[in-house]
């Protein structure tokens, strides 16, 4: 029993550390961003609305079919269904009936309005797309800055140790009296602002690792943490590209351009659905009806099936019986219900022309406000491509501007590197104080977050130019 219980928290305890443990990958982030996220499932919903509209479009095309059924008493004088005489009595009615309709022509208002369904299915689509692009770039760009922040602390605490080894080596010289014992205070002051960068690093990190777990809704942000060695390349070739081609480009694939295009075909529908109701409507019917009527006068009688025969005596002693037949009095009517409601039934059809003459403007104005949102889908559409074509230039303009940043920035490193290695040189044999020393110390630790600001801006800024392209932002294997 012990031996169970210790299996079973080893397990417990394996599972809580591999759960800790996990790794996020950019795909897994933006997958779960999107499958978790609130507007997304909300225009999900919209989407099952467009296709149950749908089968309403459909259903349209059908008859309609309806039954009918009732039963009725009225007591007191009435009529007698018999003599047609007026008597005290209780009569009843029964009635049933069935209705079909069916519309023939009606200003292909039926066909349009599917089209208009069919049309409006796609524009759903599009906008759970649009939705799915937005929260993919929103979480790339928190990964990015993640992964950032993550290279950003390592500097920091590889600045930090180097620092801490300085100190170790100023004890020494100041010890030896190389050096003054001002350039140990300078060098101890070095090491505590390397501590207030390494918690500030540390602090942009956690935070950083907030903001994406909130974009995927989870609630242990503390131990949330990214996949550190995927990397996005930023060797793109999509600066190759021309910026007209890029943008021509986004004109067929992006879906802002799809949405606004479906927009503008629902509202040419809404015109069309609009004009038909000028035109007259054909509808054919078909009704079917019956009815049986009975009150409580007695009538005639009828034998009684129940009981039909009964033994009353013997004929002279003998052992033959004489039978007599049970009759039942007959209320009413002395036809069957049944026979009544087949001698009753009738059957109604025919064609309704209705032409339309004055509806106190109504047709008219439910065109023209058709018109008037045709217009503005329209302009909208006009206004994305627009929006397009600007969104491009500007991504294309700055992806260059970043590539041509993260250059000069690797060029400042090199020669800072250079620039520090050669003041640590003169420093250890006296020849520069320990002001010139930590200054170019600095310049040093700026040019590496340089690098890695304009590096992590140079990818992000790529991989928005081929999300316009048409690349997408995860290659799924």
């Amino acid at each position: 029993m012990i031996t169970k219980k210790i299996i079973l928290f080893l397990l417990l305890v394996g599972f809580q550390l591999s759960a800790q443990d996990k790794k996020w990958t950019l795909e897994e982030c933006v997958d779960y961003a999107i499958q978790n996220n609130i507007s997304i499932k909300q225009s999900e919903l919209d989407l099952k609305n467009a296709n149950i509209n749908r089968k309403d479009a459909v259903g349209a095309f059908l008859p309609s079919i309806n039954g009918n059924a009732s039963h009725s008493w009225n007591i007191g004088l009435n009529q007698n269904i018999t003599t047609g005489l007026l008597e005290n009595q209780t009569t009843q009615f029964t009635s049933a009936g069935l209705n079909v309709g069916i519309d023939i022509y009606n200003g292909l208002r039926n066909q349009l309005q599917l089209r208009k369904s069919n049309l409006q299915i796609i524009a759903n689509q599009y906008q759970i797309t649009k939705m799915q692009e937005d929260i993919a770039l929103n979480v790339a760009n928190a990964y990015l800055q993640i992964l950032f922040n993550k290279e950003n602390l390592k500097v920091q605490v590889q600045q930090k140790a180097y620092d801490v080894k300085q100190l170790e080596r100023t004890q020494e010289l100041v010890e030896a009296g190389v050096v003054p014992n001002g350039d140990l205070l300078d060098i101890k002051a070095t090491v505590a602002s390397d501590n207030q960068r390494v918690i500030a690093a540390e602090n942009a990190l956690l935070i950083s690792k907030l903001s994406l777990a909130q974009l995927l809704r989870l609630e242990d942000f503390v131990n949330f943490d990214i996949d550190d060695n995927q990397i996005p390349s930023f060797n793109s070739e999509i600066l190759l590209q021309t910026s007209q081609d890029i943008m021509q480009k986004a004109k067929e694939t992006r879906t802002e351009i799809k949405i606004a295009q479906s927009n503008l075909e629902l509202a040419q529908k809404d015109v069309s659905i609009a004009k038909g109701a000028y035109q007259p409507t054909i509808s054919g019917f078909y009704s079917f009806s019956t009815r049986a009527a009975y009150s409580d006068k007695i009538v005639g009688f009828q034998p009684n099936i129940n009981n039909p025969t009964s033994v009353i005596g013997y004929v002279d002693g003998t052992n033959q019986a004489v039978l007599q037949q049970n009759y039942l009095p007959i209320l009413g009517n002395p036809d069957s219900i049944i026979d009544q409601f087949s001698n009753n039934k009738g059957q109604n059809f025919g064609l309704q022309l209705t032409i339309p003459i004055f509806n106190g403007f109504a047709t008219r104005n439910n065109v023209q406000r058709s018109k008037v949102a045709l217009e503005r889908a329209k302009l909208n559409l006009e206004q994305q491509n627009l929006d397009v074509e600007r969104i491009v230039f500007t991504a294309y303009s700055d992806a260059n501007s970043a590539k041509e940043s993260y250059e000069a920035a690797e060029t400042t490193l090199s020669a800072r590197k250079l620039s520090f290695e050669y003041a640590k040189a003169r420093y250890e044999v006296g020849l520069i104080n320990v002001f010139d020393f930590n200054q170019a110390q600095t310049l040093y630790v700026n040019a590496q977050s340089e690098v890695l600001r304009t590096k992590y801006d140079y990818i992000f800024r790529t991989k928005i130019l081929e999300f316009y392209f048409g690349i997408p932002l995860i290659k799924k294997q």
